[in-house]
């Protein structure tokens, strides 16, 4: 599909482009490059993905990397899996998370969906992880124990993580919207020696009392050795017979103690991140001290240009890979953001944007389904002062060109619309901006440096201007150690080299331009093929959620017994709206004239709403596969959807389509 607007959307003021901290990055990594200063993007682009050991070598030398022991090189080999990266070095995150705060500097700001707020100084972050971590220690925790979290995206999640690295401990967490047993599904895995919990935490007006699922959940994790109680939302902790030693979050968090940042290797687990689960048992994927550290400097850093006086907002909730990059913002010296509670509440749906006014947020993240929810529902961000925001991140699928007229329109001319695309898998971006990139609507402006990015075609040859495999040719310091109890790396290897030996596969179906950017098509794996000619469910769902009478829509491709294929599409109208006659037939214009001709839906339908992960992602592949007629329990888990309600939903759609036809 041909983007409508063939023309940068958006040109960075060469002024702050030229002050830009990946300008200096590409000035002062001169002597890597042979001498060579030229800051163009594609240039630094180039140099970064084919000289990996130049660039991350500068990366390290850029953002002054302390490590105990020095390493013996940067890359030990390129191979994939397998590749090491600055063997002999020791270092900790933690360490380099506090180095920079003065006891005087906002580290956090911790809001919520009320509008109040409260700040957590440097001094007072770096004793509370130096109180947890010994507590931590004190209840037997060391290096490579696994401590968990159960907790919403307040400041006691960053202390709890920063306390568990900091002892070489590994950490995992996820949210309070998940039940108990979704979360054992995870946690049970890794067999923690703490739990750390609260109980309760703020949506949509309601507090959510999470007291008893906490119970519930340390029953379920028979190796517990402790578990430390959070007060967040007020309410008293009842006597209970826990499973384990009991400590309130208040006596842990306030000893008088000194912080002590135990170095280890850099590949050293530093936490383990979850898939979706929504196809089986949760994936845990290990990632490193070294290679988050690295990545995410670059990241944040160089791409989002975050520093000393920046603040970052980004909603997420702790069980997606966005939260890690939350945390992260402290790397580079900036202050970060918590926030609890939801994006858009009923009573003050535009609440995240006055509260980025408020507190001069700088760049602030949310996802598509946010941005074109305030357009649809007439949320107007510029009744508050925005001037603050220099980017909006935007992540979770993929933008549509649409969304880049009414983020200039509704927030400023002058912000970055930063359309990134990433994953838990490397708890980073492929491709996104930088301060030096221009911006076309639809696209995001080009792979991000360090990164090899490029579009197989069937044969596993590149392709330019071409739909595409998106693929990673060189290793990335944050790509996975390894999967949680995988221990001959076989599920590793084929979740992402099986298909083409030595390169890594991510499953997302792409366009490389000529012009540099990356066009995302959604995944590979839900591909419409109608008569061998292919199409991304994006594009599709781009034409029709751009018409003002459709919240959202989810078009299937699913192969028949017989041969056929049945192409539904499935919408959710806006309120007050009836999918009648004439709003079909706009629908199927907008995809005839907008995508393609030969991907007119068979039938288009109204349903309640979309299914999706809990990180915001359509359940495209297994709706296909209930449609299919395949058992619940084989295609998804119920658990580790938004809506569990519509898994049952969408079988049944499926079920009534075939006995019709079998009665036919």
């Amino acid at each position: 599909m041909n983007t409508p607007y063939p023309d940068p959307f958006f040109t960075p003021d060469p002024q702050a482009a030229a002050a830009s901290r990946i300008v200096d990055f590409a000035h002062r990594a001169a002597g890597h490059r042979g001498g060579a200063v030229d800051s163009d993007y594609a240039s630094l682009h180039h140099w970064s993905a084919t000289d990996l050991e130049g660039f991350w070598g500068a990366v390290w030398e850029y953002f002054d990397i302390e490590a105990a022991t020095p390493y013996q090189r940067v890359l030990e080999n390129e191979r994939m899996p397998g590749a090491r990266w600055f063997p002999g070095a020791s270092l900790n995150y933690t360490h380099h998370a506090l180095r920079g705060l003065a006891d005087d500097d906002v580290a956090i700001v911790a809001l919520d969906e009320t509008g109040s707020s409260h700040e957590v100084t440097g001094q007072r972050l770096r004793a509370q992880v130096a109180s947890v971590a010994a507590t931590l220690r004190d209840l037997g925790v060391g290096r490579g124990d696994r401590v968990v979290g159960y907790l919403p995206h307040t400041p006691h999640a960053i202390v709890a993580f920063l306390a568990a690295a900091s002892l070489g401990a590994v950490w995992s967490v996820c949210g309070q919207d998940y039940a108990p047993k979704a979360a054992a599904d995870r946690f049970a895995q890794l067999e923690p020696t703490v739990l750390i919990t609260a109980d309760g935490y703020l949506f949509n007006g309601t507090t959510h009392d999470r007291r008893e699922a906490a119970l519930e959940l340390a029953h379920a994790l028979p190796t517990l050795k402790a578990t430390l109680l959070v007060d967040h939302v007020g309410l008293p902790w009842p006597s209970r017979n826990y499973p384990s030693l009991v400590v309130p979050w208040e006596d842990a968090s306030t000893r008088t103690e000194r912080l002590t940042c135990t170095p280890v290797p850099f590949d050293h687990p530093l936490w383990v991140v979850f898939s979706s689960g929504t196809t089986g048992l949760p994936k845990g994927i290990v990632h490193g001290h070294g290679g988050v550290l690295l990545e995410h400097l670059k990241t944040l850093g160089l791409h989002s240009d975050l520093g000393p006086g920046d603040r970052l907002l980004w909603y997420t909730t702790t069980h997606w890979m966005m939260w890690n990059l939350v945390v992260s913002t402290l790397l580079t010296g900036a202050t970060t953001c918590t926030y609890d509670g939801s994006p858009a509440p009923l009573t003050r749906p535009d609440v995240l944007w006055e509260l980025a006014s408020r507190h001069r947020v700088t760049v602030f993240g949310t996802s598509p389904q946010y941005l074109l929810a305030m357009a649809k529902f007439g949320i107007d961000p510029s009744v508050h002062d925005l001037s603050s925001i220099r980017v909006v991140g935007c992540t979770g699928s993929a933008l549509p060109a649409s969304a880049y007229p009414w983020v200039r329109d509704h927030v400023g001319a002058h912000v970055l619309l930063a359309s990134i695309s990433g994953g838990t898998d490397i708890v980073s971006g492929f491709a996104g901006s930088a301060p030096t990139t221009p911006v076309w609507a639809g696209e995001l402006s080009a792979p991000h440096l360090g990164v090899a990015l490029a579009a197989y075609d069937t044969e596993g040859l590149p392709v330019v201007d071409q739909v595409g495999e998106l693929v990673v040719t060189r290793p990335m310091p944050s790509m996975p150690l390894s999967f949680w109890n995988d221990p001959d790396g076989a599920r590793y290897h084929d979740a992402y080299f099986s298909a083409y030996p030595g390169v890594w596969r991510h499953g997302d179906w792409i366009t490389h331009t000529a012009h540099g950017s990356v066009i995302v098509h959604g995944r590979s794996d839900s591909t419409l093929n109608r008569n061998g000619v292919r199409l991304g469910s994006a594009d599709i769902h781009d034409a029709v959620e751009r018409l003002p009478e459709i919240t959202e829509a989810l078009v299937i491709g699913a192969e028949e017994p017989d041969g056929g294929y049945w192409m539904p599409l499935f919408v959710v109208p806006a309120p007050g709206v009836a999918l009648d006659d004439a709003l079909r037939e706009r629908i199927r214009d907008a995809i005839r004239t907008g995508v393609s001709p030969r991907h007119v839906p068979d039938e288009i339908l109204q349903v309640p709403a979309i299914p999706h992960t809990r990180t915001g992602k359509k359940l495209e592949v297994p709706v296909k596969r209930l449609l299919q007629g395949a058992a619940v329990e084989r295609v998804v888990n119920p658990a580790a959807v938004d809506a569990p309600e519509l898994v049952d939903y969408y079988a049944r759609l499926g079920a009534e389509r075939r006995n019709r036809r079998a009665t036919a």
